[in-house]
């Protein structure tokens, strides 16, 4: 078998290449250029010239043969434009998914059959595996074969994520050598076989051009506007209708009468190196609702309760005063019981949810984290304190045409209700999560409520086994 490996000049593709060859399959490497530097003012620390440089060094060491491509305005067009409009109207968007359904998967693979090959390989941590009917043989739906993708081994290296949006169809011609090593084994590996890549550090940054500020890369394109921060207090959920419709209906789901968890307890999404075999967060304190009272809610409740609080309501008038010796006349903003401006930013899209960094604004006992932004108002909503009332949300709505199914055969009907792990990030350890799938969406509501979620993100579901089943965009 013919096969395409490609070579990005880190150590998990020269390792997955290296594999591929010991086991004597006629291997052929293909570097592709995702940017130009003359696409933007700016040029990142980890420069594509260097990473082909280390590449070809890779295919050389190997044995095999070395190409490129530049497959740079298709990039563009499709991943850079989206991360673009998608930031510009307040989504957070993740480019790194984007790339390997439209990129590496597509475009890359059109390039590579061109050349010959009849299947390409690449670097992630993740398994595949055939899907078995009850006689033992792989299932093939509509003359392609259908596959399993699991995690890979590697508690703190699994990449499943990022593939969370590819078909059938590209999946039946993608390989994944190493997800069943660990990072460092892939290590050994490299470092035994005397990899130029062995001691190679993992790519960092945005993904097509490296180590380049977020904020200042969106600003070649998105304008700076300045805008007010807002603070909002605690005091303003006691009489937030909204809040309090979602406190009120996830106590009614409960199996036993009491208070809703609304607040989740912060935990370090690097503090992982945890079992994949342990990782239902909710014993010791999640949410237990019923499935029968799920199932009660109407669409219009799921759709309520799917919201999240809104802040436009909140309004500062300003009055005078007098003010020293002189009694010059001067102006500030009145005393508010539900927040207060407290700075400027410059420009809302260029923040996300949860975020902390950047905000640049001192006078707190605990750290300033983002909770809304106004696009329309540019404007930022900000809370102190990792347990915000604001940072967390129980339940979110998939729209529709944002879900995906990476196994078909396991989409969900309308009224249908499972049990699923899910997480909205990488490396987020697996959260436990009831999905119900209704006409106007996929509902996802979470045992435990879920830190800074932002609309643009990507959910994505998987069985107990390790086996990722499906995502959707939040």
């Amino acid at each position: 078998m013919k096969i395409c490996v490609g070579l990005s000049g880190g150590v998990d593709s020269s390792v997955a290449a290296l594999l591929l060859k010991m086991q004597g399959h006629d291997v052929f490497g293909m570097f592709m250029q995702n940017w130009h530097d003359a696409d933007a003012t700016l040029h990142g620390d980890c420069e594509w010239e260097e990473d082909r440089y280390v590449a070809e060094l890779v295919a050389r060491k190997i044995g095999i043969p070395f190409y490129f491509v530049d497959l740079s305005k298709t990039y563009r067009e499709r991943v850079v434009d989206y991360m673009f409009r998608e930031y510009s109207a307040g989504r957070t968007p993740n480019p790194d998914v984007l790339c390997n359904r439209e990129i590496k998967f597509d475009a890359f693979w059109e390039a590579a059959q061109k050349m010959g090959a009849d299947c390409i390989a690449t670097g992630h941590y993740c398994r595949k595996v055939p899907l078995l009917g009850a006689d033992g043989r792989q299932i093939v739906r509509d003359g392609i074969p259908q596959s399993r993708i699991l995690q890979g081994v590697d508690p703190n290296k699994d990449q499943s994520y990022f593939l969370c949006r590819l078909t059938q169809e590209q999946l039946s011609k993608a390989l994944f050598p190493i997800g069943h090593l660990t990072k460092t084994e892939a290590r050994d590996i490299a470092r035994l076989a005397d990899l130029p890549s062995a001691d190679k550090k993992d790519s960092q940054g945005i993904c097509f051009i490296g180590k380049v500020d977020l904020p200042t890369f969106l600003q070649q394109r998105l304008q700076s506007v300045t805008g007010n921060v807002v603070e909002v207090y605690d005091a303003f959920y006691a009489q937030d209708p909204h809040y309090i419709f979602v406190r009120e209906t996830l106590a009614s789901l409960l199996r036993k009468p009491g208070d809703p968890r609304m607040i989740t307890e912060y935990t370090s999404e690097d503090a992982a190196g945890q079992s994949f075999n342990n990782r239902r967060l909710s014993d010791g304190g999640g949410n237990d609702f019923d499935p029968d009272k799920i199932a009660a809610l109407t669409d219009e409740q799921l759709l309520e309760l799917s919201k999240p609080v809104q802040y436009g309501g909140l309004r500062f008038e300003t009055e005078t005063y007098r003010s020293g010796k002189h009694k010059v006349m001067k102006t500030r903003w009145k005393e508010n019981p539900f927040g207060k401006i407290i700075g400027q930013h410059e420009g809302a899209q260029f923040y996300t949810i949860g975020q902390r960094k950047g905000l640049n604004i001192g006078g707190h006992k605990e750290s300033l984290f983002v909770i809304a932004t106004d696009i329309s108002r540019n404007t930022l909503y900000v809370g102190e304190g990792h347990d915000h009332k604001g940072l967390s949300r129980c339940c979110v709505r998939i729209k529709p045409g944002d879900i995906h199914w990476i196994r078909p055969d396991l989409a969900m009907e309308n009224g249908e209700i499972r049990r699923y792990r899910l997480r909205i990030r990488y490396r987020q350890p697996l959260q436990d999560a009831t999905l119900i799938q209704r006409s106007n969406g996929l509902y996802l509501l979470f045992d435990l409520p879920q830190r800074g979620i932002s609309p643009g993100q990507f959910a994505v579901w998987y069985s107990p086994d390790d086996e990722m089943l499906g995502s959707g965009v939040l």
